[in-house]
């Protein structure tokens, strides 16, 4: 027997930057709020001992527990799903603070292109330049609608920046901090693609410059450039979190409990709304109802999908009609680049997980696309983010992969190789979704979340287009040896590559082709918001967190408004 708990005014399924976000905004506004977030209490205090890289990086101490809940895989609908039985291709985080305490600090504004890049592709080559396959569509909202949001989570976070980029959209204010350190390997980068008419400039960073105290009164402390942000918490409270920002100011209202080691299984629905959900305290195995007026999907990607599905809220996609909306639009990131390998040695041990440099003049459509076979492209950057020696074994193409050469190679150029990465965009694809499996369960009884994905040729054009531009730049570098990436093949669930799942809860000004409005409120239920990269109609050049936090701001105004008027908010 569910014990049901007392009724708050919104509850949040997941405290990471997301639920952090709602939280503070309708908690200054008045609002009381209750987090549930699966797993355990952490923050700045618990990460005295984080410079463990086989802990954290190898078994993935900060991680989702796979034996409880994972998802399966298949390339294509023909294929039997299996499970993921080990972190693979993306890392899935639990704990307060979700992804947002162990990601990196890449923090992007998506380009102007990308909210209209239907209708902006058809104007400029035409309805057929993909084809019907794929399934690309405006957001339901513009970047000059959205600036005032991403500029809000900017001033949160104190992102560290220079607005020098010519080919992003305008920004109503300065960068709150200054850029990082400008390294010799950040410098040559910069001299190489300068020779080359690219336009470079320093990576927005969530590490900070300096020390900061945003406008809600919380520091967030100087980088000191130790080289494990990635996997890692920061034991400086030197990256910006929802632990070391947002959650101590709806914390500091008054109005915002949490509760953790609580796992939502369900949430409830009677007619058009929604009333609250249902979950079990994963140490003591008792099961709660949770009460609200308003619920908020603020988990990650893949489970805010799935707790949609597995309370049938929405309508499943199916990839043989085309009807559907939930489960669609899934896409990933595709990673092209180049790496080099110098005779002189680099502090390459060295850094900060978004210390940086980028050009842009390949991403969105800052490039003309008329003579390509795909759209849009990718951020190409050079990072120094710290190169830790269990995970990094560099070495030139035709090295033995083990036995003395390769040992002789690993050593040598440990300190002497450097890789150009872009985020490339994801296009979606309609043999590309999520959906629940029929045969594998969760700890609770529950099916696991089947994703159904492979790279196209859209993804594998893409690729080779930039990673040719990326040993370009490599090679103007000075590199001895440049190894453009492989081309590629069948996309793998290992290893892993980015930790960028978008689509599945899909945001737009249509029902039949979105899950919820552009203030991220479901079109079948008026009380029920979901937030997340889950709401992106397509992934772009960029890493998403800039764009989720602008969006998750976007979200708790909404939700206000409608705490006080009630219907929908478009």
């Amino acid at each position: 027997m569910a014990t049901t708990l007392d009724k708050v005014d919104v509850v949040t399924v997941g405290v990471g930057w997301t639920g952090g976000i709602v939280a503070a905004e309708c908690s200054k506004a008045g609002l009381k709020v209750r987090g549930l977030e699966r797993g355990a209490e952490r923050g700045t205090k618990d990460y005295g001992m984080v410079h463990d890289e086989f802990r954290y990086a190898i078994r993935y101490e900060l991680f989702q527990d796979l034996s409880k809940e994972s998802i399966t895989f298949r390339n294509n609908r023909e294929m039997k799903a299996l499970p993921m039985r080990m972190m693979g291709s993306f890392l899935l985080g639990e704990g307060l603070g979700g992804s947002g305490t162990h990601w990196n600090g890449h923090n992007w504004r998506f380009l102007p292109y990308d909210f209209e890049i239907k209708s902006m592709t058809d104007e400029k080559y035409g309805a057929d330049k993909l084809g019907a396959d794929y399934t690309y569509q405006d957001w339901g909202i513009t970047y000059e609608e959205l600036e005032p949001y991403f500029n809000k989570f900017e001033y949160t976070a104190g992102i560290s920046g220079e607005d020098t980029n010519p080919f992003w959209g305008k920004r109503s204010e300065p960068f709150p901090t200054p850029p990082m350190k400008k390294t010799p390997i950040l410098q040559r980068f910069e001299q190489a693609a300068t020779n080359l008419g690219y336009h470079p400039f320093m990576m927005p960073s969530a590490n900070l410059s300096e020390s900061y105290t945003n406008p809600d009164g919380a520091t967030v402390a100087a980088c000191q450039y130790c080289g494990f942000c990635e996997r890692f918490g920061c034991e400086y409270g030197a990256k910006s979190s929802a632990e070391v920002t947002v959650v101590p100011t709806a914390l500091g209202t008054g109005n915002f409990d949490i509760r953790f080691n609580s796992n939502v299984v369900e949430v409830l629905k009677q007619g058009d709304m929604v009333t609250g959900v249902r979950f079990f305290d994963t140490v003591t195995g008792e099961e709660f109802i949770q009460p609200a007026e308003v619920v908020v999907l603020t988990s990650y990607v893949l489970n805010n999908a799935k707790l949609l599905m597995v309370s049938n809220i929405g309508e499943q996609y199916d990839p043989a009609t085309g009807r559907g909306t939930l489960g669609r639009n899934y896409c990933y990131q595709i990673l092209p680049g180049a790496t080099g390998f110098f005779d002189e040695q680099f502090n390459t041990f060295m850094g900060a997980g978004a210390l940086g440099m980028t050009i842009d003049d390949y991403n969105g459509d800052s490039f003309d696309h008329s003579d390509v076979d795909f759209i849009h492209g990718a951020s190409l950057s050079i990072t120094q983010t710290g190169q830790r020696p269990i995970a990094f074994n560099p070495v030139p193409p035709d090295t033995p992969a083990w036995g003395a050469e390769f040992k002789k190679a690993s050593i040598e150029y440990y300190t002497r190789t450097l890789s150009i990465g872009g985020q490339g965009a994801s296009i979606p694809h309609k043999e590309n979704f999520m959906s629940l499996d029929p045969t594998y369960k969760d700890a609770y009884g529950l099916p696991l979340l089947q994703l159904t994905y492979n790279f196209t040729e859209q993804d594998r054009a893409l690729h080779k287009f930039l990673s040719e531009k990326s040993a370009e730049i490599m090679k103007e570098m000075g590199a001895k040896i440049v190894a453009a990436s492989n081309p590629l093949t069948d996309y793998d669930i290992v290893p892993y590559q980015t930790t960028h799942n978008t689509g599945g809860t899909v945001m737009g000004s249509d029902p039949a082709i979105s899950v919820v409005n552009n203030y991220l409120q479901h079109w079948d239920a008026e009380n029920l918001f979901v937030v997340g990269a889950g709401n992106f109609a397509h992934n772009s050049g960029y890493n998403p967190t800039g764009t989720v936090g602008a969006l998750a701001y976007r979200c708790a105004e909404g939700i206000i408004n409608y705490s006080k008027t009630g219907g929908s908010l478009v």
